[in-house]
C-alpha cells in the first residue's frame, strides 16, 4: 500500500487532448490509469495541476516549438508529424502536462512529500527543444528537471527512462548538461531508432538496448549491472521517472515480455538509491503504454512500490 498522502498530479484537460478514432495515445489511456490506482491505492492526495509558464517551458523549449503548440489554435485536429496531433483542446493539456512536472518537483523538494506522481497525457520524452514528435508536444520531464537545476539549485539530478521507445528528445535536450544524468533500457531496433549504447552525451547518457522478446530477467540484469549502479555512483540529489508502460507483454506497440512485477521491482530499486542519495526525493511522469489492462496493472504496481 502506498504511503497516505503519496500526490498525484492530473486534471480534466489532459483527457480533452483528441488524437482522432484509431489513434494509440487516447484518452482512455489516462483514464484507465486513474481508475485503477482510485480503486487500488484509496489514500493518495489527488492534485490538480497548474499550467507550466511560458518561462518553464522555455528552459528546454525553442519559443518556436511554443508558438506552434500554445498558438496555432486550430479549429480541428491537425497532425504535426505522422503520428503527432494538435487539437483545440492540446494546448491547455500540454500546459497541465508540463504544470504537473513543476509542481510535483515543487512537492518533493519543499519536504510535503518525499515521492509524487504525475498521471498525464500527452507523454513527452519524444518531444525535442525544437520539435513536437512521436505523440510528444512538450518534454514534460525536462521541463520538471529544468526547474529543479534553476529554481531548486540542484547540482546532480537523474532521469530514468524505462519506456519501451528511447527517450531521443530528452537525451538530447540533456546530452551535454553534466548536470543532469539519463539512463534509459529500450527495445531497439524501434521507434525512433536512436539510443545505442555508443550515445554518452558527455558521460552522463547511459542506453541498454533490449531486443524484441527480451523478458524480465535480461531487463532486471540491464538494471542491476549497468543501469542503478550508474545511479549510485551520481549520487543524484533528486530522481525523475519518465514512466512508460509498453514493455508489458500485452503492449501492442512493441515487444518486450515485461510483467507489472518487474515495474514494482525496479521502482523500490530506485527509491532506495534515492533514499541513499536525495532524501527519498522520486518524481514520476507517465509516458507511454497503449494497452489498458497493462496500463492499469503497471501504474498501480508502479505508484503503490513509490512509497511502499
Amino acid at each position: 500500500m502506498a504511503r497516505v498522502g503519496l500526490p498525484v498530479f492530473t486534471h480534466p484537460a489532459c483527457l480533452a487532448h483528441d488524437t482522432g478514432p484509431g489513434h494509440a495515445e487516447r484518452p482512455q489511456r489516462l483514464g484507465a490509469v486513474v481508475e485503477a490506482l482510485r480503486e487500488a491505492l484509496p489514500t493518495l492526495d489527488w492534485r490538480e495541476a497548474p499550467r507550466a509558464t511560458r518561462g518553464q517551458l522555455l528552459r528546454v523549449h525553442a519559443s518556436s516549438l511554443l508558438a506552434a503548440v500554445l498558438e496555432t489554435r486550430p479549429d480541428a485536429r491537425m497532425q504535426l508529424d505522422p503520428d503527432t496531433v494538435l487539437s483545440p483542446a492540446s494546448a491547455e493539456a500540454a500546459l497541465r502536462c508540463a504544470g504537473a512536472g513543476v509542481a510535483a518537483v515543487d512537492c518533493v523538494m519543499g519536504g510535503e512529500a518525499q515521492a509524487a506522481f504525475c498521471a498525464v497525457r500527452p507523454p513527452g520524452h519524444h518531444a525535442t527543444g525544437e520539435h513536437a514528435m512521436g505523440f510528444c508536444l512538450f518534454n514534460t520531464v525536462a521541463v520538471a528537471t529544468a526547474h529543479a537545476l534553476d529554481r531548486h539549485g540542484l547540482a546532480r539530478v537523474s532521469i530514468v527512462d524505462f519506456d519501451v521507445h528511447h527517450g531521443n528528445g530528452t537525451q538530447a535536450i540533456f546530452d551535454a548538461e553534466p548536470r543532469v544524468q539519463y539512463l534509459s533500457s529500450h527495445q531497439m531496433p524501434l521507434y525512433p531508432d536512436t539510443g545505442s549504447p555508443q550515445e554518452r552525451g558527455v558521460g552522463n547518457v547511459f542506453n541498454v538496448a533490449l531486443g524484441p522478446g527480451t523478458g524480465s530477467r535480461r531487463f532486471r540484469e540491464a538494471w542491476q549491472d549497468t543501469l542503478l549502479p550508474a545511479i549510485d555512483a551520481f549520487a543524484p540529489q533528486l530522481l525523475l521517472v519518465s514512466a512508460g508502460f509498453d514493455a508489458h507483454w500485452r503492449d501492442p506497440l512493441a515487444q518486450l515480455q515485461l510483467e507489472a512485477d518487474d515495474f514494482a521491482w525496479l521502482t523500490h530499486e530506485l527509491v532506495a538509491l534515492a533514499d541513499v542519495h536525495a532524501l527519498g526525493r522520486v518524481v514520476s511522469l507517465l509516458e507511454g503504454g497503449y494497452d489498458l489492462q497493462a496500463l492499469r496493472e503497471c501504474s498501480v504496481a508502479h505508484v503503490g512500490a513509490l512509497r511502499a
